[in-house]
């Protein structure tokens, strides 16, 4: 039976897998760690669009068809703003100001980001721990052959088109992991790491390369296990698919194993991408194929429930030998 799990996530596809664990694990047995380095400042607002979005989906009021925001959401900020010739590309409804306007009030009062996601998830009735992967500020560069613009511009004032030449964590260099999140890769109660299927480059590296994390997630005993975000060649939300292209990496789950050597312990793909067994049965993890679209509750769920049984076998035999490769 699985103690603790910690999960890192990114936003749409992350949070998908989240809603699942959410329901196969209770409060105390579940931590989601999500990433800060799409946080931005808009309108004098700070925005923290992942961990929204994880927030709102277990919170059962997200967005389904958008993917992000709020279900049954208003616009008449927005429009009364527009009127004014304002900033209105960052989609803001009346609801979500909300979240937004509480998170920047306390910020300026002084409390940790941590301490605020747990106030909103409290609101929200939320009880499982969502934690900012750190109280320090991280901000996602985007380099193109123009320049670098970033993130949030990128991915939603530019809607993905410019062609992606690098990445660039600024503050990266001092920023520490959350220390919960530390704390809780040390606890012998752990008993399974899931990297869940969201971006690599853009929302689970930031993670990684805050200072210490993949070092205390190379020593945790527990096994660490990733979802594969490319199935058939494709992402299923998001530039994934598009970003790997333009950085000349494979569109292939063996590409996604290639990225997180050295950290995982365990692989799960799709069935579409079958044909990539053989190749992955050379690089050093356990293996699972199963369906991982999830379209449906009853997918998410049965995503995670593969996860945390596949965590389970192979948590006795994790080897330490393919992490100093």
């Amino acid at each position: 039976m699985v103690d603790k799990v910690l999960a890192l996530c990114g936003g749409v596809g992350g949070a998908k897998l989240a809603l699942g664990l959410n329901h196969c694990l209770s409060p105390d047995q579940l931590t989601i760690l999500v990433n800060t380095a799409d946080d931005f400042e808009h309108l004098g607002l700070h925005i923290s669009p992942d961990i929204d979005t994880v927030m709102y989906t277990l919170a059962g009021i997200n967005n389904g068809a958008l993917g992000w925001g709020i279900e049954g959401e208003t616009w008449h900020c927005l429009a009364a703003l527009e009127v004014f010739g304002g900033e209105t590309w960052f989609r803001l409804g009346d609801r979500d100001l909300a979240t937004h306007l509480f998170r920047t009030s306390q910020l300026k009062q002084g409390a940790s980001l941590t301490d605020i996601t747990g106030l909103l998830c409290q609101g929200l009735g939320v009880e499982t721990q969502i934690l900012p992967m750190s109280d320090d500020c991280v901000r996602t560069m985007v380099a193109t052959p123009t320049g670098e613009i970033a993130f949030q511009h990128y991915f939603v004032k530019a809607q993905c088109q410019p062609t992606v030449c690098d990445f660039h964590f600024v503050g990266i260099e001092t920023a520490r992991p959350n220390p919960l999140a530390l704390a809780l890769l040390n606890d012998p109660q752990l008993t399974g790491i899931i990297i869940c299927p969201s971006n690599p480059y853009v929302s689970i590296d930031p993670i990684l390369a805050l200072d210490g994390f993949s070092d205390a997630l190379k020593q945790a005993k527990a096994p660490v296990v990733a979802v594969s975000p490319i199935v058939g060649g494709a992402a299923i939300k998001g530039p994934t698919a598009k970003m790997m292209r333009e950085l000349s990496i494979p569109t292939t789950p063996t590409a996604i194993v290639e990225h997180y050597q050295g950290l995982i312990d365990g692989f799960i793909f799709d069935n579409a991408d079958h044909q990539y067994k053989v190749p992955l049965s050379d690089m050093h993890v356990a293996l699972n194929m199963t369906n991982t679209v999830m379209k449906t509750l009853e997918d998410k769920i049965l995503l995670a429930e593969t996860a945390l049984t596949f965590m389970n076998e192979i948590s006795g035999q994790k080897s330490i030998d393919h992490k100093n490769m």
